[in-house]
């Protein structure tokens, strides 16, 4: 199968998921994070810098009606499973506009349901219409392929991270305070739906180890791979969208990326003090290349 691009571990592949999917050998990989289309492009209005703008992300985000939704929702769950390895993970992301259909086709399918996540932005827009409670979360469903698989979880890692609803030293609970993306992880390009580094950084670290292989059948704009690369997993990801893949490359290929994995990645916890005299050296290193290039 001929992919996008190819860096070493890191495989893009152009199209459908369910036309991919179907080519990769069963029992393949030993994470899936799946960040599908949510269907809530339906002309609503949302709040983003303070500005009303339209809840429309793009075709891929339309629904097309319950039973069709669910129907590729169920089909791409179940190919999900095939390529996932007997001890594997699959991590999926929605709103309630999509994650009952995704939990109900999960239980069909027979994976067992083993956390349910709930993703909570401290700086959510507000509700514009004033109508509704805000916004202020996504859930994310972990599961493992089956009940009797022994799967790999990193407990003592997910202990010692801070996060300020579970204080570093406790079991992280399953309520997690993580901000919105910031503009510095959008530096090469933007998408709609973009996750944060530090929510694929928790995933990834809690249910693989170095050298496994993590796909995402929803590439987007490769938050995964990007982390997954950093955390020196392989990767393998999908999306429809020649841009967005363009825009994963970039990002891959970025200098943010470096500054990143020096920075943050390859650190568990990074206090403020420390960063910042990252940064400087970093800098400082950058500045005197520049110079002794020119």
């Amino acid at each position: 199968m001929e992919s996008f691009f190819t860096d070493n571990n890191f495989s893009l592949h152009q199209g459908n998921c369910l036309k991919i999917l179907p080519n990769f050998k069963e029992k393949s990989f030993n994470l899936i994070f799946a960040d599908p289309p949510y269907n809530l492009s339906n002309d609503g209005i949302s709040c983003k810098s303070g500005k009303m703008v339209s809840v429309n992300k793009g075709g891929w985000d339309k629904s097309q009606g319950f039973d069709k939704d669910f129907k590729f929702t169920y089909n791409w769950l179940k190919e999900c499973r095939r390529v996932l390895k007997d001890d594997g993970i699959i991590w999926v992301s929605g709103t309630h506009h999509s994650i009952y259909q995704v939990g109900y086709a999960m239980k069909l399918l027979g994976f067992d349901i083993i956390n349910e996540i709930i993703w909570f932005k401290p700086n959510a827009p507000p509700n514009l219409s004033c109508r509704y409670f805000a916004h202020s979360h996504e859930t994310l469903i972990c599961a493992r392929k089956m009940r009797k698989a022994r799967h790999y979880f990193n407990y003592e890692s997910m202990k010692e991270w801070d996060d300020k609803i579970s204080n570093s030293g406790k079991q992280m609970k399953s309520v997690w305070n993580i901000p919105l993306t910031p503009p510095r992880e959008k530096i090469h390009g933007k998408h709609p739906t973009q996750k944060p580094i530090e929510l694929l950084k928790r995933i990834i670290t809690a249910h693989s180890r170095e050298g496994d292989l993590i796909l995402d059948p929803f590439n987007g704009s490769g938050t995964t791979g990007i982390v997954a690369s950093d955390l020196n997993r392989k990767y393998v990801g999908i999306d429809t969208e020649r841009n967005y893949l363009n825009l994963t490359i970039k990002r891959f290929k970025g200098s943010y990326n470096i500054l990143q994995r020096n920075l943050v990645l390859n650190d568990n916890i990074v206090d403020k003090k420390t960063l910042l005299q990252k940064i400087r050296s970093f800098l400082k290193i950058k500045t005197s290349y520049i110079k002794s290039s020119c």
